[in-house]
């Protein structure tokens, strides 16, 4: 049996997560800037009836695995046990439980490495996502499609809850948006990610997720 995470809307001691505060990544200083201004749908869509779902699936899958480590790694030295005793996202704290059902109480910084943990065994085994040819996807593939992006998810979600102005001071900010609207996109296109998950981030989505206006474009320049 896979780990699983569940989520909690009290603090780890019982008590209630204090009210919202500010949004600062909700300025539109902020959800401007992007790193690409075309349709991030046309990305995502499976190209043609030849291209089979599941390979689809799993080479975009691990794609945002990857580049979501990398982002991680970005704002990793201020995300610590003293900075982030729990995981936190808006009104929402992740919990982790093992195979057994036991629940653990984790730093940020824990709860990210036991979703890369997991994520990176996952999409390395060759009996789950094969990448020979003539091999077969598992049954079981687009269940654990469905929870790798769910745990990315929360991953992208205290990013932006916990180190937004870190990412900021980074000038990654642009990344981080385009990054966060193309997986967005992406599960909404194939229905990976219930809706009541993804609700603490709509106010976000709803932004990022709307098209630009030409003149709106801010790009972010490469260093």
């Amino acid at each position: 049996m896979c780990t699983y995470f569940k989520k909690s809307k009290t603090k780890p001691n019982g008590k209630k997560v204090p009210a919202e505060e500010k949004k600062h990544y909700m300025e539109p200083e902020y959800t401007k800037v992007r790193v690409m201004d075309f349709d991030l749908k046309d990305l995502v869509v499976l190209p043609t009836k030849e291209i089979d779902l599941n390979e689809w699936l799993a080479s975009n899958t691990t794609t945002f695995f990857n580049l979501i480590n990398l982002q991680y790694s970005t704002i990793s030295e201020f995300c610590t046990g003293d900075t982030c005793q729990a995981m936190t996202a808006c009104n929402t704290i992740y919990y982790w439980y093992d195979e057994r059902g036991k629940k653990t109480k984790c730093t940020a910084p824990q709860y990210v490495d036991l979703v890369m943990t997991f994520v990176q065994k996952l999409v390395t085994d060759e009996d789950i996502f094969p990448t020979k040819y003539g091999k077969d996807f598992p049954n079981s593939f687009e269940s654990l499609v469905k929870k790798v992006c769910r745990y990315l998810f929360h991953v992208l979600a205290h990013i932006y809850w916990a180190h937004f102005k870190e990412t900021v001071a980074l000038e990654l900010q642009g990344h981080l948006n385009t990054l966060y609207t193309h997986f967005i996109v992406f599960v909404r296109e194939f229905n990976l990610v219930e809706p009541k998950e993804t609700c603490i981030m709509d106010d976000l989505s709803e932004v990022l997720c709307a098209p630009l206006p030409p003149h709106t474009h801010n790009h972010v320049t490469e260093r």
